[in-house]
């Protein structure tokens, strides 16, 4: 017979409350609670419209599926090296040529799981114990936590409607310091949709290395840009470190895919991290995520990218109608980001009163930074266009009803 172990709760108690303290610098996920809050509702038999969470609203185009069926069929679930599948590697690489005519080395390659991955592998190898990383405000909430995790400091830099909500170079050089490590990007940018123009991000690059400093630039938007020629950081050197991902371009979110393209003295480091900290990405996933690269899967996400694009040219003007102000066009990405000042003071509240009165889920900007936390709402329009009429005319209908004009 078994033995049963019985543990005093009250010790069990003492015992899981002796957390790690860096926990302190991890601030909750606003949106994931305003989801929670939604799906409450739905149980409730509501028909709530989400406009809240940034993740596709299409799937794995069928080549991917396709792709991903055989490799189970051929048994391909083993491991893999702890960089990735060399294939993918040089798919990659191969997909930066023809898109952005950059030439990168698959060596420089390391497939990782999701750009979460990425962002943290990178942080590891890079922030120390109260390093500064200099990064937007308003900003994507876990960026700043990956430098929290490894005791280091984000620090969050005001850049209102003028900047793009963007760092500039003059911006860097200002609030560089002692203690400043680096800078952490985003082109384009959740929550905004703003990209870095090119010519201001090779300054920002070229003030950072004049400081022997690091640049991260996560692109996992980029290629869902609408304004402009393709571009990537990567053109402007083989020192700048960029992550991207397969879950939005590419529409592979719950498949945990994602690459780290970083300068060849950090290969080895990085890889030594993988090993231990991931073994690798999943083998189905990248397998499968080889099928993101033929032509056929390629077009799908061509058409995809134009329906994103006509979904911003119908949501943007709508908002604005509805009284929201809307002071950067967003350029790529599926969010706006819209100044709510006009119907509250309070953009956290405001949305709890649209969530329940409206059925409607958008975000506030309390998780995106101080500086835009009670002016500004994300608005996510990676839905379908029926949706997107049918929030719009919630929104209306709700602010005759509650919002003073």
């Amino acid at each position: 017979m078994p033995v049963a172990v019985f543990i005093e709760e009250s010790a069990l108690s003492s015992h899981l409350t002796q957390l790690a303290s860096r926990l302190q610098n991890i601030a909750p996920f606003h949106v994931m609670e305003l989801a929670k809050m939604a799906a409450e509702l739905e149980r409730q038999g509501r028909h709530i419209i989400h406009m809240g969470i940034g993740e596709p609203d299409f799937t794995a185009a069928q080549p991917v599926i396709d792709a991903a069926t055989r490799a189970m069929a051929d048994g391909k679930l083993q491991y893999t090296s702890a960089t990735g599948l060399p294939e993918l590697r040089a798919a990659i690489a191969a997909h930066y040529q023809t898109v952005y005519g950059v030439e990168v080395d698959p060596a420089r390659i390391i497939v990782t799981a999701g750009a979460s991955a990425a962002l943290l592998l990178a942080c590891a190898a890079l922030v120390e114990k109260d390093a500064q990383v200099l990064m937007s405000d308003p900003s994507y909430p876990c960026n700043r936590h990956f430098v929290a995790a490894f005791d280091g400091q984000a620090k969050m830099i005001a850049s209102g409607p003028e900047h793009r909500f963007q760092l500039s170079a003059e911006m860097v050089e200002q609030n560089w310091c002692e203690q400043t490590r680096g800078v952490l990007l985003a082109s384009p940018s959740n929550p905004t949709g703003t990209s870095i123009e090119a010519g201001e991000l090779r300054k920002i690059v070229e003030t950072v290395r004049s400081k022997q400093g690091f640049t991260i630039v996560d692109e996992i938007y980029n290629g869902l840009r609408y304004d402009a020629e393709p571009f990537s950081a990567l053109s402007l050197g083989s020192d700048v470190i960029v992550i991207n991902s397969f879950s939005k371009y590419f529409n592979m979110t719950g498949w945990r895919l994602g690459w780290l393209v970083v300068p060849p003295e950090l290969v080895q480091p990085i890889e030594k991290l993988a090993q231990n900290l991931f073994i690798c990405a999943s083998s189905l996933a990248q397998h499968a995520g080889l099928a993101c690269f033929q032509p056929e899967a390629l077009a799908i996400y061509e058409a995809r990218k134009a329906e994103f694009q006509r979904r911003r040219d119908y949501i943007v003007p709508a908002l604005e109608g509805l009284g929201f102000k809307v002071p950067v066009m967003p350029d790529g990405a599926f969010y706006v980001y819209a100044d709510c000042s006009a119907w509250s003071d309070d953009a956290d509240q405001l949305t709890v009163d649209i969530l329940n009165k409206a059925g409607v889920v958008i975000v506030p900007g309390l998780d995106f930074g101080p500086s835009t936390a009670h002016q500004y709402v994300r608005v996510s329009y990676a839905t379908s266009m029926e949706n997107l009429q049918e929030a719009v005319a919630r929104l209306k209908a709700f602010r005759e009803q509650h919002v003073k004009s």
